[in-house]
């Protein structure tokens, strides 16, 4: 037997067990971190070579681990910014040098920009909505914005596209072509009028009017003109003629939409181009009605508030009413969360044996979904921990009065030649 093998062992012990308290004392100090990890140490034993009947003790030697992938409580707050994810995945975030890192930390708020960014000052990422639907890179952070929301801001969104839906009547009475309102003639006769509201690139107000003119058995023409270039007090015959014009056939059988064409195509003035649905219109044997009038685009208007939806879209909802969609928010995963680098500010990044970071969006696959309104709280067992630490305290004990006899023993040694 080695006295010197028996007191390195007894340091070893020790070693293990401080370890073990500093997990323990880092969970209890972030008991009430959002979105905190719990560490723990893992103790494997060192077995040295035993030869000729004597034993060399060996030690112990500790790995720490991280229970990353282990779901925190939720607990819900008042604030929108305020996000969480229930399951897997892991928010995309940024330092202030632009470094990306994954969190579950998802307490936001706004800074002085309109950056979301947490209480370790990293900016949430997504992308944006600036270049149409967002898709994510897969393999990769590339294409990925900080969100900035800013409520001093104001913005306006041509219309592109509307949708009007109703009811024909079946019985109406057929207007010689040579009235019609799309010759844009004075005295032109009509069937039905509706009107519709849409914005230009400037957001100003365009007042549509939509013309239903039945030309015979099961066809109707829809002719659309810019209320603006009406003769007073007759409409007819409106200046620059109709914006757009189709002709639509319906089945006599059945009342619904026959043919290819289902639409009707304009450029609103001062705008883009518009493209009306009428898809569902319907010619029956009732009145005029309309039933679903909507295009979309806004005027002028400043941020009223935001709402994030569980696919982690970001709406920004307007004082006028409107809503527009800012941002997605992606979530991140690897094969093995349990092995990421943990960094300071609650931050994880990929390590050597955690595989490669995959980004997506919420509910695809394994990927949870994104809780607005809630924050993830650590996972950390308090009574556990207390248990822990006496134990490793206990341990610690044990080991250093193992070194204190090898050290006793070694005295009584070193006094033998005396």
């Amino acid at each position: 037997m080695s006295l010197y093998g028996m007191m390195r062992t007894g340091v070893s012990g020790m070693n293990a067990q401080a370890n073990r308290l500093s997990t323990v004392a880092d969970n209890i100090a972030n008991s009430d971190t959002t979105g905190y990890k719990r560490s723990s140490a893992e103790f494997s034993t060192l077995v040295m070579p035993t030869t000729g009947g004597a034993y060399n003790s060996g030690g112990v030697t500790t790995t720490i681990r991280s229970a990353v992938s282990s779901q925190g409580v939720l607990q819900y707050t008042t604030s929108v910014s305020d996000l969480a994810v229930s399951g897997d995945g892991f928010f995309v975030v940024q330092d202030p040098s632009g470094t990306p890192f994954l969190t579950r930390a998802g307490a936001f708020v706004p800074d002085a920009q309109g950056r979301l960014v947490n209480a370790g000052g990293f900016q949430l990422m997504a992308y944006s909505y600036a270049n149409g639907v967002p898709a994510a890179t897969v393999n990769g952070f590339e294409g990925l914005v900080p969100v900035v929301i800013s409520d001093q801001e104001m913005t306006a969104t041509p219309s592109t596209e509307g949708t009007f839906n109703g009811n024909l009547p079946a019985g109406a009475t057929p207007v010689a072509a040579g009235s019609l309102p799309s010759t844009n003639a004075a005295g032109a006769q009509y069937t039905s009028k509706s009107s519709m509201v849409a914005y230009d690139n400037l957001g100003n107000k365009v007042l549509l009017d939509v013309y239903f003119t039945n030309t015979g058995t099961g066809t109707w023409e829809v002719s659309v003109f810019d209320q603006s270039k009406a003769t007073p007090g007759t409409s007819f015959p409106y200046t620059g003629g109709a914006l757009g014009t189709a002709n639509l056939t319906f089945d006599t059988t059945t009342g619904k939409l026959t043919g290819a064409v289902t639409s009707v195509g304009l450029t609103v003035p001062n705008g883009s181009a518009f493209s009306l649905d009428l898809s569902k219109l319907t010619q029956l044997g009732t009145g005029f009605t309309v039933s679903e009038a909507e295009v979309n685009g806004n005027a002028p208007s400043t941020i009223d508030k935001v709402q994030i939806s569980k696919d982690g879209t970001i709406y920004a909802q307007y004082k006028d009413g409107s809503t527009k969609p800012l941002y997605k928010i992606p979530l991140a995963d690897v094969q093995s969360p349990d092995q990421l680098t943990a960094l300071p500010g609650n931050v994880y990044a990929q390590g050597t044996e955690s595989g490669a970071v995959r980004v997506g969006f919420a509910n695809e696959g394994k990927l949870g979904s994104i809780v607005s309104g809630a924050l993830e709280n650590s996972n950390v067992d308090i009574a556990e921990e207390l248990t822990n630490m006496i134990a490793a305290q206990r341990s610690y004990t044990a080991n250093s009065k193992v070194f204190q006899t090898g050290s006793d023993l070694m005295d009584v040694l070193v006094n033998l030649k005396r």
